[in-house]
């Protein structure tokens, strides 16, 4: 079985289009079984992340990756509704131990815009659970993933990476510090109540502005986050005819349109007479039509804005970095280890029945002599005998036929290391010995 991770993300993937592949949670196991249906008899082990930040597949089968990769583009193109070509420009596959090296990268935050963020293992978490709810988590996923979990625990906890994260949060606290004189004078609007509006609105309630506000379509699910923040709610219908009250409009809805266009902010900075608003689309689709950047008064800043600020920031964090990345390097090795253990499991059970088998026989022949009267101990010397003959056969007749030079020393030493054991009283150098004749062929 081999792994496969399919990336597009913010290395290599622009914003726009990493938003025509954003998948809702609820959409994650149709998604992974219209796949697996793609795919037909392949029927590989699936599991598909979906973040503002990254879109990524991960398989595990046993067809060649020449004939799964191409469907796999084609299926992923038809989802955001773009040519198979484009998402191949655009997206980054991994393979086998650099596969795993990337899934413990992201879980452990060292893929992250923000380094080192605790965010994504929970989202990793639930794509887990997705996969396994639509039935296309198996052994070798399975593996590979709780193995990325305990590699991002020991990440957390030996290094010091989240200590010096720097959150899109507070970036864009401060972006809203650098352009207005006053925070504690500032009307601050939040589109969608999830955990990243969360996240930020707990960042902003910390300096005290003016007033909060969550707009949102669910505005009794939401209710509990706006009593512990001391926020207003607003209908999300709302929005249009009131944008133009608020200071800093912070917005990351699972909507799958954008909720504020170029018209709408137009007329309330009309409304507002000019006055700057500050405004951050942190949502994957975007959540406010790009071309609010050219408006004079309106300052929008996208989540790949933020990250840059993030980037910045962060030269503090190298030393845990390097930390963190030898604990994945151990990680990945361990995970070879297993897959290397797993492939040899059919040769191992190969293995175990041929000696069944032998000592079968054995053991049936020394009954049949025991029965005619022979001499126990001339029957278990018979015994031992067969068995050694049975056992060293194959070892010797490989030693005998093996060509001279580089092939047949390969040869002595695997015979050398197979049988010649620590505690034996066969010197060590008996596999440099001249190769006795082979004993006769078996049937059995």
């Amino acid at each position: 079985m081999s792994v496969l991770a399919l990336s597009l993300n913010h290395h290599h993937t622009p914003l726009d289009l990493r938003g025509r592949f954003a998948f809702r949670p609820e959409q994650v196991a149709g998604a992974l079984q219209s796949l697996r249906e793609r795919l037909q008899g392949a029927a590989p082990e699936a599991a598909l992340l979906s973040t503002c930040n990254r879109t990524e597949l991960y398989l595990s089968a046993a067809a060649p990756e020449a004939a799964l990769l191409p469907t796999v583009l084609r299926w992923l193109g038809e989802q955001g509704q773009v040519e198979a070509e484009q998402v191949a420009n655009h997206s980054c596959v991994v393979r086998n131990s650099e596969a795993a090296r990337h899934v413990f990268r992201v879980a452990s935050g060292l893929d992250s815009m923000v380094l080192g963020e605790p965010q994504i293992l929970g989202q990793l978490k639930c794509a887990v659970r997705e996969a396994s709810n639509a039935g296309t988590l198996g052994s070798t996923l399975h593996q590979l993933f709780q193995r990325s979990f305990a590699v991002a625990k020991e990440v957390r906890t030996r290094t010091e990476l989240g200590v010096h994260s720097v959150s899109m949060a507070a970036v864009a606290v401060q972006l809203a510090a650098d352009l207005f004189e006053d925070l504690s004078q500032l009307h601050v609007l939040f589109v969608g109540a999830g955990e990243m509006s969360e996240l930020v609105a707990t960042h902003f309630a910390a300096r005290r502005p003016q007033s909060l506000t969550l707009a949102v379509r669910d505005t009794a699910r939401a209710q509990p986050l706006a009593a512990r923040l001391g926020a207003t709610m607003l209908p999300l219908a709302e929005l249009p005819q009131q944008l133009q009250r608020f200071d800093v409009v912070v917005s990351c809805s699972a909507s799958a349109l954008p909720l504020i266009g170029l018209g709408a902010v137009e007329r309330a900075l009309k409304a507002r007479r000019r006055r700057p608003m500050l405004l951050v689309d942190m949502a994957v689709p975007r959540d406010i039509e790009p071309e609010v950047a050219r408006l004079a008064d309106a300052y929008l800043y996208t989540v790949d804005d933020l990250a840059e600020r993030v980037r910045v920031a962060g030269g503090r964090r190298q030393a845990a970095v390097q930390q963190a990345e030898a604990i994945v390097d151990a990680g990945v090795q361990g995970f070879a280890q297993w897959c290397a253990q797993r492939h040899s499991v059919p040769l191992i059970q190969a293995l175990q029945q041929q000696a069944d088998h032998w000592q079968r026989a054995e053991i049936q022949r020394a009954g049949r002599l025991l029965a005619r009267g022979e001499d126990v101990d001339a029957v278990l010397q018979s015994l031992a005998s067969g068995l050694k003959h049975k056992m060293m056969h194959g070892t010797l007749r490989a030693l005998h036929d093996a060509d001279d030079g580089a092939p047949r020393e390969a040869l002595a030493r695997t015979a050398e290391r197979l049988w010649l054991r620590q505690d034996s009283q066969v010197p060590s150098s008996a596999a440099a010995r001249p190769v006795p004749e082979p004993v006769p062929r078996l049937a059995a």
